[in-house]
């Protein structure tokens, strides 16, 4: 909708001619025409309401493609006209190539040329590198950053931020000494009884042409004098008005930048364009260029001088004058390069100017640190065929001037401590004092640490005392006495350390030792008056196990003046307790210190014992043995006896492996290993036991005999196992086809092996063997019967491996002596 009134109102007001000045400007009379239109006035109200405020058709024409350019979101940038000029908009932009354009002119020749120089420079340091491996150390990455900074200069890397451009404000007041050029785009506004603006651009001619006037020379005038001139040239037309030039866009310049940059060239910038920004154009100076003395040359007179030090260190821009076309920037080598290093706040390079002192160069390197010893400050120089050094005291830091290559070192203050003492130990407040007045002597020093504390031990404290050649000697110091004054005060020296013991420090730490029946068994601290009750409490308390008639102590015998060796080296105290309390042995009985308690366990008391019937008993499951001595039997009634299915011959019973005998197992493995030498030989694995083993039990016999032989004493963790009638054979081991087969009564082992294809060919038939439900075992040379469920095994011979009479000699003596090893470890089982 106010597209169609503006362009209707563009349409009306073309068909006019009108001849009064305008006293609106263009945002007021988009204002006008969108207002009264919202207002339901007619299109002929709005054009008289124009007319009569002095709009004319050239000021519609820019409100035309102002709106336009509202409409398609392009802003209120630069608007240009068909002639080429700006359209209402007095917002200066940088016209100047940016340092990505002016990188982008490098020719192919000269890449090529730098491509081919870097490529030999990094075959050349790549050659450097591969000589110096092995020579130099290689350096953390902290001290490689450490010492990349001390070896940079000062300065040198500003024009390499890329954070700080140095762009002028393009938009800053045009200052009136600023003299137009060809290209500077100008704003002539006429105000008063008439209203005009006239946009024109300056020719490369020098001048600017004014309609109905002609043109008008301006090139080389100042805002000032343009101004004059104008007014002097339009004043007879515009008597009534005033008329005031100001400046759009500006023109660019071309200036040249030589010397000792990165980039040395042409470079074209604004016309606000500084010494700083065209030294960031080309890069900064490069390892020669002086940051002091940068020289500015104009129509071949020098203009300014710049130094880039004066800018960092005290924000001064006075040498960072505003360039002209033409121009030439001189960057020359530097005069004086100084390396400082040590305890300055930046340890670096800096260049020096050679009216400069030593404190100028303390002033750049930031000053002292806090641990910087500021008396003197040594200065090595190179004075053309060997290395001098000066030590420069604090007075002469201005007088001293520096050279080119002087390294300059600022030490460290020593670590050592004046006019001080220090305090030890068993005082409140210990720590470094001062010697003065109010700290003198011993008394007044430990005064001053607020006294020794409560465990101090004051009979005999140490000074240790520095002589001249800062060795120490031992001052011994009677604290008690000089505190209570029977003994002579002893006034301090600078640099003496007073100790002051505690009574814990003079002895070793005193301690009580309870084992047993408690719940934290373990060492205690002793403490004066204590008794076995105490300690009795501080371990948890008794366990339920604990014996109450049966506390032991055991003292240990010490006499500091023995001449001999006593056969006593302890004695042993017992004690009965009732609640936790004595009530029989020697009665106020105190504990001393290394004094161990022995709470005895009970021989009455016992935990659970818990064993598994499983399968066909009458009432399967886990009971406990009545007693130590409960035999298969007992329990089998527990369970109320066998079912209709049980085989009582196939019964048997699997053990649970205890820590004894995996102990005593793993010992005969060792052994087996150790005199046979090989693991394989003897098979030592076949040794090692399981959490679980067989034994071996005839459950018919032992119910039919109770108390005999057969009826096996249980103990915690048997499984008693009663099966169902099993009636098969299985046949395994070194046979033709290993098979299970069905029990038949009367037949001999070879009747089954045969029914199994018959022997391998490697069987060992005279060890063939049988193992029974029950977990027995019988050799078939030993006339063993078949019986249902049993397993018949033949071993294998073992192959040929070469050995010689004598190997087997050996092994077999090395089998002798393990076999009757075993034999004792079972006998001792027993």
């Amino acid at each position: 909708m106010k597209k169609a009134v503006l362009i209707l109102a563009i349409s009306i007001l073309s068909s006019l001619s009108l001849s009064a000045q305008s006293t609106m400007t263009d945002e007021q009379v988009m204002a006008t025409i969108t207002r009264e239109h919202a207002a339901g006035k007619s299109q002929a109200q709005i054009v008289t309401k124009l007319m009569q405020s002095g709009v004319d058709i050239n000021q519609i024409r820019r409100v035309k493609k102002r709106y336009e350019r509202l409409k398609d979101n392009k802003g209120l940038g630069m608007l240009a006209d068909k002639n080429g000029n700006q359209a209402d908009n007095r917002l200066r932009q940088n016209n100047g190539e940016s340092k990505q354009q002016a990188a982008k002119q490098k020719t192919t020749t000269d890449m090529q040329i730098t491509a081919m120089q870097e490529s030999d420079l990094d075959k050349r340091q790549g050659d450097m590198k591969n000589e110096l491996n092995g020579i130099l150390p290689t350096d953390s990455a902290q001290l490689s950053a450490e010492r990349n900074r001390e070896n940079q200069v000062f300065g040198r890397d500003i024009f390499n931020n890329k954070q700080l451009s140095f762009e002028p404000n393009m938009n800053i007041a045009t200052p009136q000494n600023y003299r137009l050029g060809p290209g500077d785009a100008v704003i002539i506004d006429i105000y008063g009884a008439s209203q005009k603006t006239i946009d024109a651009t300056v020719s490369p001619d020098g001048d600017i042409t004014v309609e109905g006037f002609g043109p008008v020379q301006v090139s080389g005038l100042t805002v000032a004098q343009a101004n004059a001139r104008l007014r002097s040239t339009l004043g007879a037309r515009y008597s009534s008005s005033k008329v005031r030039l100001t400046v759009g866009q500006t023109k660019t310049i071309t200036i040249n930048v030589m010397g000792e940059v990165k980039t040395p060239g042409t470079y074209t910038l604004s016309a606000f364009a500084t010494v700083f920004q065209a030294l960031y154009m080309a890069g900064g100076t490069n390892d020669l260029g002086t940051l002091r003395n940068i020289k500015v040359y104009r129509n071949n007179r020098l203009v300014t001088v710049v130094d880039i030090y004066d800018y960092i260190l005290n924000g001064k821009m006075s040498g960072n004058i505003r360039l002209a076309d033409g121009d030439v920037i001189i960057i020359g080598p530097y005069d004086s390069l100084v390396k400082i290093e040590g305890k300055v706040k930046r340890p670096m390079f800096y260049e020096m100017k050679k009216s400069e002192s030593l404190a100028s160069l303390l002033k750049y390197a930031g000053d002292f640190m806090g641990n910087a010893y500021r008396k003197s400050i040594r200065v090595k120089r190179k004075n053309g065929r060997e290395y001098s050094v000066f030590n420069v005291d604090e007075f002469d830091f201005g007088n001293f001037r520096i050279a080119d290559g002087d390294s300059v070192t600022v030490d460290s203050i020593l670590p050592r401590y004046k006019n001080t003492v220090e305090i030890k130990g068993a005082v409140f407040r210990p720590g470094l004092y001062n010697i003065g007045s109010r700290i003198n002597t011993v008394r007044s020093l430990i005064e001053h640490a607020e006294g020794v504390t409560e465990n101090a031990f004051t009979a005999h404290a140490v000074m240790h005392r520095m002589k001249e050649d800062r060795t120490l000697r031992v001052i011994p110091i009677d604290v008690a006495g000089i505190l209570n004054g029977t003994a002579a005060d002893m006034p301090l020296r600078e640099n003496d350390v007073l100790f002051i013991p505690t009574r814990s420090d003079m002895m070793q730490e005193r301690t009580i030792t309870i084992h047993g029946e408690v719940h934290y068994p373990g060492i205690y601290r002793y403490a004066d008056d204590e008794t076995i009750e105490d300690i009795v409490l501080q371990a948890g308390g008794l366990k339920d196990a604990a014996s109450t008639i049966k506390v032991d102590v055991a003292r240990r015998i010490s006499n500091p003046k023995a001449v001999k060796n006593d056969s006593i080296i302890a004695r042993t105290y017992s004690f009965s307790l009732k609640d936790g309390f004595v009530i029989d042995g020697e009665q106020g009985f105190k504990l001393m210190p290394y004094d161990e308690v022995y709470v005895r366990r009970s021989p009455g008391y016992s935990t659970q014992r818990n064993i598994t019937i499983e399968g066909q008993a009458m009432f399967a499951g886990v009971y406990t043995l009545s007693s130590k001595n409960e035999r298969l039997s007992d329990v089998i009634r527990k369970a109320g006896g066998l079912t209709d299915l049980a085989y009582v011959k196939g019964a048997r019973l699997i053990r649970r492996t205890s820590a004894d005998e995996q102990g005593r197992i793993q010992t005969v493995t060792r052994l087996l290993e150790a005199q046979v030498g090989q693991k394989d030989s003897l098979n030592a694995a076949m040794l090692q036991l399981s959490t679980s083993y067989p034994v071996g039990i005839e459950l018919d016999k032992a119910m039919a005999h109770p108390g005999s032989d057969y009826d096996v004493v249980l103990r915690e963790g048997d499984r008693v196992i009663i099966p169902e009638y099993t009636g098969t054979v299985k046949i395994s081991g070194d046979v033709m086809y290993p098979n299970t087969i069905t029990y038949t009564k009367g037949k001999r082992p070879d009747w089954y092996i045969d029914q199994a294809g018959g022997w391998g060919n490697r069987a060992k038939k005279s060890r063939t063997f049988i193992i029974y439900m029950n977990g027995t075992v019988a050799r078939v040379s030993h006339n063993a019967k078949v019986q249902p469920g049993c397993e018949i095994v033949v071993p294998s011979k073992p192959k040929s491996n070469g050995n010689t009479l004598g190997q087997w000699l050996g092994i077999g003596s090395s089998v002798a002596s393990i076999a009757a090893m075993i034999a004792t470890i079972a006998n001792l089982t027993k």
